[in-house]
């Protein structure tokens, strides 16, 4: 039993959350192999990011029990539990300290703050400043956080997560507010970590199908707090399924560059 928990990154069995008698998430039951790299696909308002705080134990579910990374919530200290999590969101943006240079915000992540409280070792500063170059960063690390770009500082949370090397990488909807660019210059950073040796699993939630770049392996389709199909990507992002998950008569193809694309079918 305790080498099957080890081979699994996440897994929630019956996983419900209801608020005021309405049904938000319902009887989710989802497996996340270590090494896989999931899509959590569907509307806005399906779930999706409900799901993602019950797994780092922001929300405690109604019903159900979620394991992460072997360990049982409410069972384990969170905060140490949450070392071994990266955690890159618009929420995260925003709590930042926007005064701080981009290498600074970078090197705050393995300190476990959101400013800095301490100063960082010169160790710490010369990794921030090796994981920067890495993610295109290296010409930006003494602007402040507030002046670069919505697309400069997703990546800047990328490199700060990844500068703790987590086990498990949490990704809430990271290319909303980007335009096509920036979520080109994201999705190669993300490519780039996801190739690495040491690769954490990586789990990416979005309502747009371009966001799914070849290097996700499976995927989980939600609507309205249901899972309506989970498995490798290639068996997910089907016309019928997507249908079903908008609302809409879609159809799916798969383009060139291994990426889906959605479209109204006429």
């Amino acid at each position: 039993m305790a080498s099957e928990d080890f081979r699994r990154a996440i897994e929630l069995c019956g996983v419900s959350l209801t608020r005021g008698g309405v049904p938000l998430l319902d009887s989710l039951g989802w497996t996340v192999a270590r090494g896989e790299h999931w899509t959590v696909l569907g509307p806005n308002g399906a779930g999706k990011t409900l799901l993602l705080q019950i797994v780092n134990g922001y929300i405690w579910p109604t019903l159900g029990t979620v394991t992460v990374l072997g360990r049982r919530l409410g069972t384990v200290d969170l905060r140490e539990l949450r070392r071994r999590i990266g955690w890159v969101s618009q929420a995260v943006s925003d709590l930042l300290p926007g005064h701080l240079s981009l290498l600074e915000t970078v090197a705050s992540g393995p300190l476990a703050s959101l400013g800095l409280y301490e100063d960082p070792s010169p160790e710490l500063l010369d990794r921030a400043g090796a994981i920067c170059s890495d993610y295109g960063l290296a010409d930006k690390l003494a602007r402040q956080f507030r002046q670069l770009s919505s697309g400069e500082r997703q990546r800047v949370l990328l490199a700060r997560a990844a500068l703790t090397a987590p086990e498990l990488l949490i990704l809430d909807e990271p290319m909303s507010n980007l335009d096509m660019g920036g979520r080109e210059l994201f999705l190669e950073s993300l490519r780039g970590l996801a190739s690495s040796a040491e690769a954490p699993t990586i789990v990416l939630t979005t309502h747009n199908t371009l966001e799914i770049a070849p290097f996700f392996t499976h995927g989980i389709v939600l609507k309205a707090g249901r899972s309506l199909k989970a498995g490798p990507v290639a068996e997910i992002m089907t016309g019928e399924t997507l249908s079903d998950a908008f609302d809409l008569p879609l159809a799916v193809e798969k383009g060139p560059a291994g990426r889906y694309v959605a479209t109204l079918r006429r």
